[in-house]
């Protein structure tokens, strides 16, 4: 397989090609609609099917929201709700007495890589408010979070800035929000990631830096991500040009959509709200509306 048809973080594109050279051992898929949405679920299950998809062992859920990001439309209720309840599926059954630790990744000067940083904007800080009047804010759960760049702009690398944090924070759990690689253009802004593996940022576009998971954090790890961007050689090869992916050689060429800024910001507020319906049971659309407002 060439490096090229690789540089996807998608679970659901890297289980699509090796399936290309037959059905992988350990890896289970499973398609079903939530609220009008399709799902579709990626289970690896054993160390052969890790190696054969190149992901970790884990579940890795995929909802197509398509054109439903915007923000005015009557689905965007819906499609937040779908995706709580899968945030609410991955997460530690034990974790919710505990501080959850939300991550903004991302460039907050590129656009495409923006999601993180602009996700923030809209979750609910309350760890400090559940410390200082707890009956008043009983409703809600202690969530913290930091949006820590990266190591291009501020010489640190997020896995040890985010490592650091959980040594002194103590949480139960970290939920960590990126911008991801795809191979297909049909994908990009039009679905969302879920998976309990963590994240190695940065991956899908060859430009790995270390990995924030369960095993370098100490916690459980949630990653929630919207492709918004595709390798050239990716997509040549998804449209069945592979030799004209083959003739770029190693030239690094990414393609993301010309209204990727209204798509990321629709990505982003609906992951950060469907965030906050998941930690704060009982919160409406509308709370959400009135409180980040």
């Amino acid at each position: 397989m060439n490096e090229f048809q690789q540089r996807t973080d998608l679970a659901l594109e890297a289980r699509e090609l090796a399936a290309a050279n037959g059905e992988p051992d350990g890896v289970v898929v499973e398609n079903s609609v939530r609220n009008g949405f399709l799902c579709q679920k990626v289970h690896v299950t054993t160390d052969a099917g890790s190696q054969a998809i190149g992901k970790p062992v884990g579940m890795y859920y995929t909802l197509h929201i398509n054109s439903l990001l915007r923000r005015e439309s009557e689905s965007f209720e819906s499609a937040a709700q779908t995706l709580a309840e899968i945030i609410r599926e991955l997460l530690p059954q034990n974790g919710g007495a505990g501080c959850t630790l939300v991550v903004g990744l991302g460039n907050r000067d590129i656009t495409p890589d923006n999601v993180g940083p602009l996700a923030a904007r809209s979750v609910l800080v309350t760890r400090h408010l559940k410390a200082e009047a707890p009956e008043d804010f009983k409703m809600l759960s202690p969530v913290a979070l930091i949006t820590p760049g990266v190591m291009g702009t501020s010489g640190i690398e997020s896995a040890d800035y985010i490592k650091w944090v959980c040594d002194n924070l103590h949480p139960t759990q970290v939920v960590v929000i990126d911008a991801l690689a795809a191979r297909s253009l049909d994908r990009l802004c039009r679905t969302i990631q879920i998976t309990d593996t963590g994240i190695t940022p940065g991956s899908g576009v060859g430009n790995r830096r270390s990995a924030v998971n369960a095993e370098t954090l100490g916690v459980p790890v949630i990653a929630v991500g919207v492709p918004t961007v595709v390798d050239i050689r990716s997509l040549l090869a998804d449209c069945g040009e592979a030799s004209a992916a083959d003739k770029l050689g190693s030239k690094e060429m990414i393609v993301t959509p010309r209204s990727i800024d209204s798509e990321v910001s629709c990505s982003a507020k609906l992951i950060a709200y469907a965030l906050d319906l998941a930690l704060h049971e009982g919160l409406t659309i509308g709370d959400i509306d009135m409180l980040v407002g």
